[in-house]
């Protein structure tokens, strides 16, 4: 049957994350929709994507893709939308920080706001972050420059859990590190975005794939690559079909 949700999750080195994750996920979805997850293993240099091969062999739902190198996070969401057969994407970090146990919160949610009117996303808003200090303080700093200049109204764009439509996502401008600009690129289109507070987690396994000056001096070139995109977005937003 065709899911009608496609639960994209990115993962690099997380051997001892990707599996009770996947538990998680089906615990928290299965109740409720028919849905697909899709791994796609970002060419991880541990035994991540062979835990992912064993694991199809315990959940019908599972999917995985595999990159011939490592390509970053938005690339690997990338492939993870175009290999889905659902309508509908969620995604999440594989680390273990996001909890599954909110995706249906965000699945209600978009379905809710799409009977009112254009819904582009619904994007998670992380309370009680368990990161470091200065993880969460750098957060705040760059989360409050792009919001100033994308008035995008995003307070969390490093929070992966958020809820799309396939197709929409497919007509976005596709660019290294574009899902930390998924509000504004949808903004943009001339649809709605809506946030939904989310827990956070611990990470048990593992360590974080991101330092902060890197992902500091990295933000600048993107956010002035969005500002570019946002001023040259003239973009037919009401169509006629004669």
């Amino acid at each position: 049957m065709t899911p009608e949700l496609s639960v994209v999750v990115p993962v690099f080195d997380e051997q001892d994350n990707v599996l009770p994750l996947i538990k998680e996920i089906v615990d928290a979805l299965a109740p409720r929709l028919k849905f697909e997850i899709i791994f796609v293993d970002d060419c991880s240099s541990d035994r991540t994507l062979d835990v992912l091969k064993s694991a199809k062999a315990e959940f019908e739902q599972l999917r995985v893709i595999g990159h011939d190198r490592n390509y970053g996070q938005s690339s690997a969401i990338r492939s993870g939308v175009l290999a889905a057969r659902g309508e509908l994407i969620a995604t999440l970090d594989g680390d273990g920080q996001n909890d599954p146990a909110d995706l249906p919160l965000l699945v209600d949610t978009y379905r809710k706001r799409a009977q009112d009117g254009p819904i582009g996303m619904v994007s998670g808003r992380r309370v009680g972050r368990r990161d470091s200090w200065m993880k969460q303080k750098a957060s705040f700093i760059g989360n409050g420059i792009r919001r100033f200049f994308l008035r995008d109204k995003a307070v969390d764009t490093g929070c992966s859990l958020k809820v799309f439509a396939r197709e929409l996502f497919l007509r976005l401008p596709y660019f290294d590190h574009m899902h930390r600009y998924l509000a504004a690129l949808v903004l943009r289109e001339g649809l709605a975005v809506d946030f939904v507070n989310v827990s956070h987690r611990s990470r048990l396994h593992g360590s974080s794939k991101y330092g902060i000056l890197d992902r500091a001096f990295v933000s600048i070139s993107d956010l002035a690559g969005v500002l570019w995109l946002r001023r040259r977005g003239s973009i037919a937003k009401n169509t006629q079909e004669f």
